[in-house]
Order: structure tokens, then C-alpha cells, then sequence
């Protein structure tokens, strides 16, 4: 049976291109409540969530992340190399001041699983931002450190990643997804899981 999250999961897509439309600030804030809703180790809840919408700001973060983009590239080498070349990926982050708001997502260091817990919210995140028709992007820069001294980040807090949110300015498939009887074992390791007896269950 499919239900709204898995058509949800199934249609989001990475957007590395948006338009400069306005959007309205209260579908971030619902994408951030539904993922203060994420568990966490110890209910500690070590995310935080920094919304950047100042431009000025964000020329600065893209500045920062393209000089330690442009070092990351000129270091790669083989079989990386060759995929971001392939998909025409270079150290320019024009997302970075195109789209109308950034979402610098941080862990609190020293809790439980704080870095597991905050991806699971990631998680949540992208969904409901899906949900409310915008795009999205999760991109992690090489270097943090003069991001954190931007956006004043208090010690005890690591930057997990940076989402850009908008309109969609490009359109763009989704990258092909492995199967379900690929991946999913019964049992034990190497025993395929029937697709269609899982797919009836309700």
C-alpha cells in the first residue's frame, strides 16, 4: 500500500538550481516542528536550526564554502573525480545566495547519538519541505570552521549541513533508486524479502 510519505519520499529530488521567489517563512517553520518530532538518543533533542534569509549573510557562506570547495577540487583524484564531473559538479555553489532561504542544521557535540539524532530530523525535515512544495538540498561543505565564526556558533556544536529552500529552478529526474528486494534481507544477511507479499501488507 502506498501511502502519503512513501509518495512523498518517492517525488523529492535535489535541487541545485532556484528561483528567486519569496516564500512564505511559516512552511520552514512547519518542516522544523514536524522535525522536532524525530527521535533521539536519550530524547536529548541535540539539533538546532539556523534559518539564514539575509543576503548579505549568505554571500559570506557562499564565499567561505566555495574557497574551501575550489581547495576540495583540486585535490580529488579518480573515480570521484569523474562522477562530479559527469554530472557537470564544480566548486561554484550558486545555491548557496539563489535560493531565498538557508537552513544550517547543527548537532550538539557530547549527547547520545547527537549526530545519528540529528540526521534522523534531517530526515523528517526534507519530507515535510516536500510536503509543503518547496526544494531542497542537503550539502556539507569541506570546511565548517569559518562558517561557525559567520553565523556565530557557540563551542559544543558541529555544522551537520546547509539546505538551501525555494523554488525549483531546475527541472531535474530523480536519481534512479535501488530496489526494494535489493537491498532488504529476511532473516538473514542475503535472503531476499518477498516485494509483493511485503507490498500487501497493511
Amino acid at each position: 500500500m502506498d501511502g502519503m510519505i512513501l509518495k512523498l519520499a518517492s517525488r523529492r529530488k535535489s535541487i541545485r538550481r532556484y528561483k528567486g521567489d519569496k516564500i512564505n517563512l511559516s512552511k520552514i517553520l512547519y518542516a522544523i516542528e514536524a522535525a522536532l518530532q524525530a527521535p533521539s538518543g536519550a530524547n536529548q533533542q541535540p539539533w538546532r536550526f539556523l534559518i539564514v534569509e539575509d543576503g548579505e549573510i549568505k554571500d559570506k557562506i557562499r564565499n567561505a564554502c566555495e574557497k574551501a570547495e575550489r581547495e576540495f577540487y583540486a585535490r580529488i583524484r579518480g573515480e570521484l573525480k569523474e562522477w562530479l564531473s559527469r554530472r557537470g559538479f564544480t566548486w561554484k555553489k550558486p545555491f548557496l545566495t539563489e535560493a531565498p532561504y538557508l537552513i544550517a542544521v547543527f548537532t550538539e557535540l557530547g549527547k547520545p547519538y547527537a549526530i545519528q539524532s540529528t540526521w534522523l530530523a534531517i530526515g523528517y525535515l526534507l519530507l515535510a519541505l516536500e510536503e509543503m512544495g518547496l526544494a531542497s538540498l542537503t550539502y556539507t561543505p569541506p570546511s565548517s570552521k569559518e562558517i561557525l565564526e559567520i553565523l556565530r556558533v557557540p563551542k559544543g556544536f558541529q555544522l551537520e549541513t546547509i539546505i538551501p529552500v525555494g523554488m525549483a529552478g531546475e527541472d531535474k529526474e530523480k536519481e534512479p533508486r535501488k530496489r526494494l528486494d535489493e537491498v532488504t534481507f529476511h532473516n538473514k544477511w542475503g535472503v531476499a524479502i518477498n516485494n509483493l507479499r511485503l507490498r500487501k501488507t497493511s
